[in-house]
């Protein structure tokens, strides 16, 4: 089955600027699903989107809005949402450049790929990537896929362009309140010998070097 783009737009780097499309790098699981069912029916549970004494509504009269508080809320108007990310909902532009072992791995996200519209992009698209290549640099920038802005992180992956979608920082939990209780204490010597991430391998070569000193040749 053909991979279908999630996303198409242009990629911008400084004056170049590529039409592109951006395809999932992940694909779905085959592990079965289940749904809800009503037992003594047979038939599917649905859910209907409801407001407190008015009941069920329809789709079309559901609008976005910001928790001002108290219940209350401002209504914002989709043209009002495109108009705010107008700038990055067509055009993912690289504005920073980073060692790629400057970003934590806490932050990377989902990873997906990058590729040229057409014939006509490909040399653009290799000048973008090598560059890239050549500083040993990754690049990031804001783009908008399905009405929400993301932070990515654009590299080179062997002939193309991996694009991984990055958490913002106040997306992610501190650790400190989970580990606090976590007590700083010595550990013998021989515990940290056998948790050593390589015990494996060297034990297997002391059991094969053992199995060595026991054999005899047959004209000894």
């Amino acid at each position: 089955m053909a991979s279908r783009a999630i996303w198409k737009g242009q990629l911008r780097l400084s004056l170049v600027s590529i039409p592109v499309e951006i395809h999932s790098a992940t694909k779905r699981s085959s592990r079965i699903s289940f749904r809800q069912i009503h037992e003594p029916s047979g038939k599917r549970v649905k859910y209907e989107k409801t407001v407190p004494g008015i009941g069920p509504v329809e789709k079309d009269d559901i609008v976005k809005g910001y928790d001002t508080g108290d219940d209350q809320y401002m209504l914002i108007d989709p043209e009002e949402l495109d108009a705010i990310k107008l700038d990055t909902k067509k055009t993912f532009e690289l504005v920073q450049f980073v060692e790629a072992c400057e970003i934590p791995p806490l932050y990377f996200d989902k990873p997906y790929y990058i590729v040229p519209t057409d014939d006509l992009a490909q040399d653009a698209y290799r000048v973008v990537r090598d560059a890239l290549r050549s500083a040993g640099k990754v690049g990031l920038g804001q783009f908008t896929m399905r009405g929400k802005e993301y932070l990515g992180a654009v590299k080179p992956c062997g002939d193309g362009l991996l694009l991984e979608t990055l958490h913002y920082a106040d997306e992610l939990r501190e650790a400190d309140p989970l580990f606090n209780e976590i007590t700083d204490e010595e550990i013998d010597a021989e515990r940290r010998c056998a948790a050593r991430p390589d015990r494996g391998q060297a034990q297997e070569q002391e059991d094969q070097a053992r199995l060595n000193g026991k054999r005899r040749s047959p004209l000894g």
